[in-house]
């Protein structure tokens, strides 16, 4: 990912909140489950589950276990690890 792209990935992150608790957990943690994190965050599942959603259609993310229908794992991506590394300090 291009760096103006990154700087472009960390707006995006940072326009909306749930996109930031889900950054902040994946820095806290090597692999979330949507659960998890509306359980620490005190946010519905159905609410992190979007964010979730969106970070795996702008390729920061990946699901460890694509088949599962529940429970699903996700770790960062290599861009992901960029934008949280610019997010880091600033944001969460």
């Amino acid at each position: 990912m291009a760096e103006n792209s990154i700087d472009e990935m960390v707006n995006w992150v940072v326009s909306v909140d749930r996109r930031l608790i889900l950054m902040d957990s994946m820095k806290r943690h090597a692999s979330v489950r949507a659960s998890d994190i509306a359980h620490e965050t005190s946010r519905s599942t159905q609410n992190i589950s979007h964010a979730l959603k969106e970070f795996e259609i702008k390729g920061l993310i990946q699901c460890l276990t694509p088949d599962k229908t529940t429970w699903k794992k996700y770790i960062l991506t290599d861009d992901g690890k960029r934008v949280l590394e610019q997010l880091d300090g600033k944001y969460i």
